[in-house]
């Protein structure tokens, strides 16, 4: 069978799923969020991505009529994947999540061109739930051993997937809320451009350090394999926690859940070739995407890396990854690339960081640690994927570079912790 069908249950009193066979430890809670999968309900219709079932727009059947129109082979996959299940990852009540959104109705947290989001409150947890389409058929055992690992994986710098929900083309992927703000908006205030809440060098390592952290767990030890890329990584998808200002990356698990990520295809994706199927093709974001992606539209972990080292450079220079400035003189716009003027500063050698380097931070970190991490930065975005580092090396080097950071800021007796508020200025 390539498509599964969920299905809304009969009973809509919310069951612990059953233990898996061979059950795995189930994780502590998150130190960022008290917001952990303890008890699971039925889930919702996974049926056919190419039908036109779309509960959010217009003219689409409602919760109820959904619920009638699921078949006795839905309702017999669905038992299937319960069973399997642990109690951490749920499976939600198609029902349930149209009650939480008021029939999506309510007022969307954000949007974009590929999804919607509600902030929401399911069984007494914060929730922010994000409706994407399917790109592809996913299969049950291979929906299964995502979910399971998905929802099991556990750092201090993911926001954790508390489980999913689906009717029609659309998957509804719930995620633990976390109070605070994206990096794009605390680097780049939209209302005062000359205010930034990481006024601090040390702040700016904390948040890199954090981010390496994620992504090396994500890509070596979240369990799913050794090809496991995320694919979303820009400071607008990095969250800067309230108080702390901690960052936490967003949409772990989308990719995967979503059907962007071809696993079985991972051989192809080396090879950077061009391919007809636009299953295997995947979004980029202008500015954080790797050339071999642009060329083949295949994403690997060293894309990922590439769209890191651009957040490092993002963090460093205050700027955005690609704008456009007009010219007076020549009466045209003219594209400015943080990539392409990080390279200029270090070619044009000393003395030419400081006029690089956000003026925000008033000259107040070690030149020594910026010029490092402008060059690891450089280092990511190699048009050579080969000679890009790996994660786990990134994430060495950058935290050597924090606690250089924070030698320095003790130095001077600077403060290296960090209590603020992200509300607007």
């Amino acid at each position: 069978m390539n498509i599964i069908n969920y299905l809304i249950p009969k009973s809509k009193t919310a069951k612990s799923l059953k233990s898996s066979p061979s059950p795995s430890p189930t994780p502590s809670p998150s130190p960022s969020s008290t917001a952990t999968a303890t008890s699971s309900s039925p889930a919702s219709s996974l049926i056919n991505p190419s039908s036109n079932n779309n509960p959010s727009t217009n003219g689409s059947p409602t919760c109820s009529e959904a619920s009638k129109s699921l078949s006795f082979s839905s309702k017999t996959s669905l038992s299937s994947l319960k069973d399997s299940l642990p109690e951490n990852p749920h499976i939600y009540d198609f029902s349930e999540i149209c009650k939480t959104t008021n029939n999506f109705l309510k007022k969307p947290f954000s949007s974009s061109s590929s999804s919607t989001s509600w902030r929401c409150s399911i069984r007494v947890k914060e929730v922010i739930i994000f409706q994407r389409k399917f790109r592809r058929h996913i299969g049950l055992p291979e929906l299964q051993k995502k979910l399971l690992t998905i929802c099991r994986s556990h750092h201090s710098s993911v926001i954790k997937l508390l489980g999913v929900s689906s009717s029609g083309n659309y998957i509804y992927l719930v995620y633990e809320y976390v109070h605070g703000a994206n990096l794009a908006t605390c680097l780049r205030n939209p209302q005062n451009s000359s205010y930034t809440v990481l006024s601090s060098w040390l702040s700016r390592m904390q948040i890199a350090t954090d981010i390496a952290h994620g992504l090396d767990y994500i890509h070596h030890c979240s369990g799913l394999n050794s090809e496991f890329v995320h694919g979303r990584i820009k400071s607008s998808s990095i969250l800067v926690t309230e108080d702390s200002l901690n960052a936490k990356i967003c949409h772990f698990g989308t990719a995967e859940l979503c059907g962007e990520m071809v696993g079985n295809e991972s051989s192809l994706s080396k090879t950077f070739g061009r391919s007809d199927s636009r299953e295997m093709k995947f979004e980029g974001t202008t500015g954080y995407m790797a050339p071999e992606f642009q060329a083949s539209g295949f994403v690997t972990q060293k894309c990922d890396v590439y769209a890191f080292g651009v957040v490092i450079l993002e963090l460093v220079s205050g700027e955005e990854p690609l704008r456009y400035v007009f010219d007076k003189g020549g009466g045209v716009y003219k594209r400015i690339s943080v990539i392409e003027t990080a390279r200029e500063v270090v070619a044009a050698g000393e003395g030419e960081l400081r006029k690089w380097v956000d003026k925000r931070l008033k000259d107040s970190y070690p030149v020594e640690v910026a010029e490092k991490m402008v060059l690891l930065g450089l280092e990511c975005v190699d048009d050579d994927p080969v000679k890009r580092p790996h994660t786990g090396l990134i994430d060495v080097r950058v935290s050597k570079l924090y606690l250089k950071s924070k030698k320095w800021a003790e130095k001077f007796g600077l403060p290296t912790d960090f209590s603020v508020s992200l509300a607007p200025r």
